[in-house]
C-alpha cells in the first residue's frame, strides 16, 4: 500500500515573484526630474520607515502573545493609537481569544474594510470563522489569499499564507509558508511564527512528521514561543505520549492561558481515567475563553461519555451558540465516545456533524473512519470518497482509502456470524488455523459468558502492518500494537507483518481481540480498559497457559522494585509507554484472582452491570459482594505470595561486579555465596562459560532456572543449558532444557527449530510434536514443517491432524508440489473423503504425470482399496517414511531420519 507521509506538492521549488515594490519606486525615481526626485525619494522614505515601524510592533506584539504576555501586546497596541490599523488588528486578536467577539468584530470590521488586504483583514476572517461565519469569511480573507503576487516580506508572505490556509487552499497556504520562513532567514520572531503555522496546516492535514519538524525549527528559534510547544504536543501525542504531555506542559508554564494547551492535556487526563484532572484544565481552559468551542464541545465529549445527558446537552447548546454550525462539536463527542469503546455511538454523532457542517470534510472523512470501526465499508467509502472530492490533501482520508482498495482484493470466509477475511496470497494457508480458531472462540466464550454476541464480526488479517495501522486510526505507526477489536470488527496483524517469524503469536493476538467482542458486547461498550484487557488475556491463558506469561518475569520485578499500579491507576497504566505492558499482566492477574474467588460467573455480573451503567465499585458489589478496597487487598496478598520469592531473587547484591578475568574457583564461590540471587547466577554462568568451565556454568544456570523458572527467550537459563549440553555431546540434558524453553516460550521459533533434531535424535515424539506446532504456528507458511508435522501426526495415527497439516503444506507452496499432495490424498483417503483424495492425487499426475507413487494411490482409490488394508502397495507411501525420505532444514544431513 502507497501512504502519504508528506503532504503532495510539497518540495524545495520557489515560485518567482516580480522585483519589489521599492524597486520599481526606485527605478521610477531615476526616470524623473531632480526635484521631483528628491520629493518622491522623502515620501517613499517616510512610507518605508513607517512601514518598517509597523512591522517591528507587530513583532513584538506577536512574541508578547506568544510567551503568554497578553498585557503587555495589549500596551504596546494601545500606545499606537485607537486609529492605528495594526494596532487595531493586535487588539481585535487579544478580544477574540478572551472570547470577547463582540469587542473583537467592533475592532476589526471597520479597519478590515478599510484596508482589505491588512492585518486587521486576516484577524477578521478568522474571528467570522470561529463564529461559523463562513460565507462572510471567504469574503473578507479571499482578497488577502489572492493578493499575493506583490508579496515577498516574510510578515506579508505569512499573513497570505494563514489566509489561504483558512480558505482550505491547503496547497497554496503550503508554498507561502516555505516562502516565509525562507525569507524570515534569521529574524528569530517571524522564523518561530511561520514555522508554528505551517505545523498547524501539517496538523490540520494529519501529518505528524512535518508538523514536529515545522514546531520544533520554531523552538530552536524561540524556545519560548508557547504555541509551539502547544502543536509539539499534538504531533508527538500518538509517537511519544510522554513527550507530548511533558511539551503542552511546558506551554502552559510560558502561557497559563493557553487554551489549546489545557484542552490537550485535558484530553490525555481523560485518556489516563483522571476525570479531576480533566475537569481542571477544562475549568482553565473556559476561564481563558468562555466563549471556546473545543473547550465546550470536551466539556459535552465527558458529560456524553458519563451518560448525563442535560449536561451534554447544555454543553452542546453553549457551543452551538458561539458557532451553530460548528460541526467538530460532533467530533469531538464522536472521538471520546469511540475511545470509550462506543463505536456506534461515534457513527451517530459524526452522522450530525455531516448534517450540521455538510461542507466540511473533516467531518464526512471521521465518518468514514468511524464506519469502518462498526464494520460498515461500504458506507466508510462513500463517506472517505466525498471527503476526498472536497479535501485531496487530508492523509488520513488518502490513507484510508487506499487501505479500502487493498481490503477489496481480499478473500473472504464465511464461518457462521463471522467473516474471516485473508489476503489473497496467505488465505491458502492461513484459513486452515485463523477460521478453526474464531469458530473455537465463538463457540467456547458464548458458552463462558452465556452470550451470543450481536453480528456479523468481521475478522481481518492483514500482511502489511501499515495497513493495519491504519485500519486503526488512519496513519502509519502503531509500531507496539499487534491487533485491535472494535466490537464487531477484529483487526490483526498476519505474521508476515513483522519482520521474521516468532516476534509475536498471530493466534494468541486472535483469542485475544476475539475476548473483546464478548466483553464490549455483553457490557454495552462500558467496561474499563482495565477489564477488557484483563479477560482477554486472562482468555489467551485458558486457551494456551503460555500465551499469558509474556510478561511475567518484568512484572515480577516491578513487584520487586515496588512500582506495581493501585487499582485506582491500572487504567491509567494502559496509556504510559514505560507501563503499558506490565498493566496487561497485572490486569489478568487481578481477573484471575475474581475467577478463583468467586467463579467466572462473577465476570459475566461485572460486565452485564457495566451495561446497566454502574462504576466499578458499583460492578464489584455487585458481583463479588465486596469493594474496590477489598480486592486491593486481596491482590496485594495475592501478589505477595506469588513474587516475595522471585522478586527477592531477581534483586542484585548492591555494589556486586562479576570480576573480568576471574579464575573458575572465584567464580564458583561467588555463585555459592549469592546462591539466591538470579543476577549473579546468570553472570557466573556466562563468565564460567566464556572460561570454559562448562559444567560449573551449568550449575550456575541451572540455579538460575530454579530460582525464576519463568524466564525466557534466547539469553534464559534454560537456553544456555540447551546450548552448552548440546556443544558437550550430551543431549538428553540438552532436550530436557530446550523442550522446557519452547513449552513455555511461545515465541521462540528458533527455539523450537533446535529442539526438531534433538527430540528426533533421542526419539521423543512429544518434543517433536511440541516443536512442530510451535513452528507452524508462528510460520504458517512453512510448507516443509507443515509436511513434517504432517508425517508425524501419521506415524501417531492422528489422522485428522494430518489432513490439516498436509493441506497447510500444499497450500502453503511447497518447492515440490507432487509429494506434497500425494501425501495430502494419501491422508485424505485414510479419513474416507476419496472424493477429494481423487481430486488431489490427479492434481499430482497433472504435474508429473509419470509419477508411479500418485499413479499407484489412484488405482488404490479406483479400486476401492483403503490406505494400510490388504491391497496397500508395499513401499507405495510417501508416509512411510523409509520408503521416501523428504528433505527437512531441520536434521542434520537434511533428510528425515527413518
Amino acid at each position: 500500500m502507497r501512504l502519504v507521509m508528506s503532504m503532495p506538492g510539497a518540495g524545495p521549488s520557489r515560485r518567482v515573484r516580480p522585483p519589489s515594490v521599492a524597486l520599481a519606486l526606485l527605478v521610477a525615481g531615476l526616470m524623473a526630474a531632480a526635484p521631483v526626485a528628491s520629493a518622491a525619494g522623502h515620501a517613499a522614505g517616510q512610507a518605508a520607515g513607517a512601514a518598517q515601524a509597523e512591522i517591528t510592533f507587530l513583532k513584538a506584539a506577536a512574541q508578547a502573545i506568544a510567551h503568554g504576555k497578553r498585557d503587555q501586546a495589549d500596551a504596546l497596541a494601545r500606545a499606537r493609537g485607537d486609529r492605528d490599523p495594526a494596532g487595531t488588528a493586535v487588539r481585535a486578536r487579544l478580544a477574540a481569544e478572551r472570547g470577547d467577539f463582540e469587542a473583537a468584530a467592533a475592532l476589526a470590521a471597520p479597519a478590515s474594510a478599510a484596508d482589505p488586504t491588512s492585518h486587521a483583514a486576516l484577524e477578521w476572517g478568522l474571528i467570522l470563522l470561529q463564529q461559523g461565519k463562513k460565507a462572510e469569511a471567504r469574503r473578507v480573507l479571499a482578497p488577502l489569499a489572492t493578493g499575493s503576487r506583490g508579496v515577498t516580506t516574510a510578515d506579508g508572505l505569512l499573513r497570505v499564507a494563514r489566509a489561504a490556509r483558512a480558505l482550505g487552499q491547503v496547497r497554496t497556504a503550503n508554498a507561502l509558508f516555505r516562502e516565509a520562513v525562507a525569507a524570515a532567514a534569521k529574524d528569530a520572531i517571524l522564523v518561530a511564527a511561520a514555522n508554528t503555522a505551517w505545523g498547524e496546516l501539517f496538523l490540520d492535514i494529519h501529518d505528524p512528521a512535518n508538523a514536529v519538524a515545522s514546531f520544533r525549527a520554531a523552538l530552536a528559534a524561540d524556545g519560548g514561543w508557547a504555541p509551539a510547544h502547544a502543536g509539539l504536543a499534538k504531533a508527538l501525542a500518538n509517537e511519544n505520549p510522554p513527550a507530548a504531555a511533558a511539551a503542552a506542559r511546558r506551554a502552559i508554564e510560558i502561557d497559563p492561558a493557553l487554551v489549546d494547551a489545557h484542552l490537550f492535556l485535558a484530553g490525555k487526563a481523560l485518556d489516563a481515567d483522571k476525570p479531576a484532572e480533566a475537569q481542571e484544565h477544562l475549568k482553565r481552559a473556559l476561564a481563558a475563553n468562555p466563549n471556546s468551542t473545543e473547550a465546550h464541545g470536551l466539556t459535552a465529549a465527558i458529560a456524553y461519555v458519563d451518560g448525563r445527558a442535560a449536561d451534554y446537552e447544555a454543553a452542546s447548546a453553549r457551543a452551538l451558540a458561539i458557532n451553530p454550525v460548528f460541526g467538530n462539536l460532533y467530533l469531538i463527542v464522536a472521538a471520546h465516545a469511540a475511545s470509550n469503546y462506543r463505536y456506534a455511538d461515534a457513527v451517530v454523532l459524526a452522522r450530525k456533524g455531516v448534517a450540521l457542517e455538510p461542507d466540511n470534510p473533516r467531518t464526512q472523512a471521521a465518518l468514514g473512519l468511524h464506519l469502518l470501526r462498526v464494520g460498515d465499508e461500504r458506507g466508510a467509502r462513500r463517506a472517505l470518497e466525498t471527503a476526498f472530492r472536497a479535501d485531496a490533501f487530508d492523509v488520513v482520508t488518502y490513507n484510508l482509502l487506499q487501505m479500502l482498495d487493498t481490503l477489496d482484493g481480499f478473500e473472504s470466509i464465511e464461518a457462521g456470524p463471522v467473516t474471516v477475511r485473508l489476503a489473497p496470497d496467505e488465505a491458502p494457508a492461513l484459513r486452515h488455523y485463523a477460521v478453526p480458531m474464531v469458530t473455537d472462540a465463538m463457540a467456547q466464550m458464548s458458552k463462558r459468558y452465556g452470550f451470543d454476541p450481536q453480528g456479523p464480526i468481521l475478522v481481518e488479517i492483514f500482511p502489511e502492518h501499515d495497513d493495519f495501522a491504519v485500519r486503526t486510526l488512519g496513519l502509519p505507526g502503531l509500531l507496539g500494537a499487534l491487533g485491535a477489536c472494535f466490537g464487531r470488527v477484529v483487526i490483526l496483524d498476519s505474521p508476515r507483518a513483522r519482520k521474521k517469524p516468532g516476534e509475536f503469536n498471530w493466534q494468541a493476538t486472535l483469542w485475544h481481540e476475539m475476548a473483546h467482542v464478548f466483553t464490549m458486547q455483553l457490557s454495552k461498550y462500558r467496561v474499563p480498559r482495565w477489564l477488557t484487557e484483563g479477560i482477554s488475556v486472562y482468555e489467551e491463558g485458558l486457551r494456551r497457559p503460555e500465551w499469558a506469561r509474556d510478561s511475567e518475569l518484568a512484572f515480577a520485578r516491578a513487584w520487586a522494585d515496588k512500582k506495581v499500579l493501585s487499582l485506582a491507576d491500572l487504567n491509567s497504566g494502559f496509556t504510559r509507554p514505560d507501563t503499558v505492558e506490565l498493566a496487561y499482566f497485572q490486569a489478568s492477574l487481578v481477573v484471575s484472582l475474581i475467577v478463583r474467588q468467586h467463579g467466572h460467573a462473577s465476570l459475566n455480573a461485572m460486565l452485564r452491570a457495566y451495561g446497566d451503567g454502574a462504576d466499578t465499585e458499583a460492578a464489584l458489589r455487585k458481583a463479588t459482594g465486596r469493594g474496590s478496597a477489598d480486592l486491593q487487598r486481596e491482590v496485594d496478598a495475592m501478589l505477595a505470595e506469588r513474587y516475595a520469592s522471585v522478586g527477592k531473587a531477581l534483586q542484585a547484591p548492591e555494589g556486586l561486579d562479576i570480576p573480568r578475568g576471574a579464575t573458575a574457583a572465584t567464580l564458583v564461590a561467588l555463585a555459592a555465596k549469592h546462591a539466591g540471587s538470579y543476577p549473579v547466577q546468570m553472570g557466573a554462568g556466562q563468565a564460567l562459560a566464556a572460561a570454559g568451565a562448562r559444567e560449573d556454568a551449568l550449575a550456575a544456570f541451572e540455579r538460575a532456572a530454579e530460582l525464576v523458572p519463568s524466564a525466557v527467550g534466547p539469553s534464559s537459563p534454560r537456553a544456555q543449558i540447551a546450548a552448552l549440553a548440546e556443544r558437550a555431546g550430551d543431549f538428553p540434558r540438552a532436550l530436557r532444557a530446550l523442550k522446557g524453553l519452547v513449552g513455555d516460550d511461545h515465541t521462540n521459533i528458533e527455539a523450537a527449530r533446535r529442539l526438531v533434531p534433538l527430540a528426533r535424535r533421542l526419539g521423543d515424539q512429544a518434543a517433536l510434536a511440541l516443536a512442530y506446532e510451535r513452528i507452524v504456528t508462528l510460520d504458517p507458511f512453512d510448507s516443509a514443517a507443515h509436511s513434517a508435522y504432517g508425517r508425524l501426526a501419521w506415524e501417531r495415527r492422528d489422522v485428522a491432524l494430518a489432513v490439516r497439516e498436509f493441506r497447510a503444506a500444499v497450500d502453503a507452496g511447497p518447492v515440490d508440489p507432487v509429494p506434497a499432495r500425494c501425501d495430502l490424498a494419501e491422508a485424505l483417503l485414510a479419513s474416507g473423503e476419496r472424493a477429494e483424495a481423487r481430486r488431489t492425487v490427479l492434481a499430482a499426475l497433472e504435474i508429473a504425470p509419470t509419477y508411479e507413487r500418485a499413479q499407484q494411490l489412484l488405482l488404490r482409490i479406483v479400486e476401492g482399496r483403503e490406505v494400510g488394508g490388504e491391497g496397500r502397495e508395499a513401499g507405495g507411501s510417501s508416509l512411510d517414511v523409509q520408503a521416501r525420505p523428504a528433505p527437512s532444514p531441520w536434521s542434520r544431513d537434511g533428510v528425515l531420519p527413518a
